[in-house]
């Protein structure tokens, strides 16, 4: 892999572009009927701390934000992510996004609007757009997400992936991120190293 433009870096988008919990929090807010102020912003996967409790709950509150509110195309982006994927593109990193944001049924129109709507008007650089759950299927070199489940799924495939660090994801080891600038000296300093 000593060639840069032959490296694919496969880019979660919730939690590591875009700032999926800092705008559910407000969208769950109005859902709950609480103040913005009730719900912590620190947070376990599932929610459990804004009092989301079971599956069903937690996509009864996802539909609405993706149909009611447009959660997709309302996120704010994490600062840093356009200008570090930009660089890596322009450095000849083929950056392909992965997202599972299709996992309920009958809305995936309104998601896939919403989420190329993000994507070009932040300005974030990408070659490849994947809507899927089995990320490791993809066929990146490397990998930068923040879910606890994929990420530990990846690493147990052998693939190499930085761990884009938030609450939900305290106890997963290093390679961490805390800033897409970290993200992106890892990536470089991978690259450098040959390793895929």
């Amino acid at each position: 892999m000593g060639d840069v433009r032959e490296t694919v870096i496969g880019v979660d988008l919730d939690g590591v572009c875009a700032d999926f919990y800092g705008r559910m929090r407000r969208i769950a807010s109005e859902w709950l009927e609480l103040p913005l102020d009730a719900l912590p912003e620190e947070v376990s996967y599932g929610l459990d701390e804004w009092g989301i409790s079971g599956e069903g709950q937690y996509e009864s509150l996802h539909r609405f934000a993706v149909t009611q509110r447009e959660l997709f195309r309302t996120m704010p982006m994490i600062p840093g992510a356009r200008r570090y994927l930009r660089l890596l593109s322009d450095e000849g990193y083929r950056i392909r996004i992965i997202t599972h944001r299709l996992f309920i049924h009958y809305f995936h129109a309104s998601a896939v609007q919403q989420t190329v709507e993000w994507l070009d008007s932040h300005g974030i650089p990408y070659w490849d757009l994947c809507f899927m759950k089995e990320k490791s299927q993809v066929g990146a070199d490397i990998y930068i997400e923040d879910s606890p489940d994929n990420i530990m799924q990846l690493r147990e495939s052998g693939l190499y992936t930085i761990c884009f660090a938030n609450s939900t994801n305290r106890h997963i080891a290093g390679p961490r991120a805390h800033s897409w600038e970290e993200a992106y000296l890892l990536v470089r300093e991978r690259a450098a190293a040959g390793g895929s």
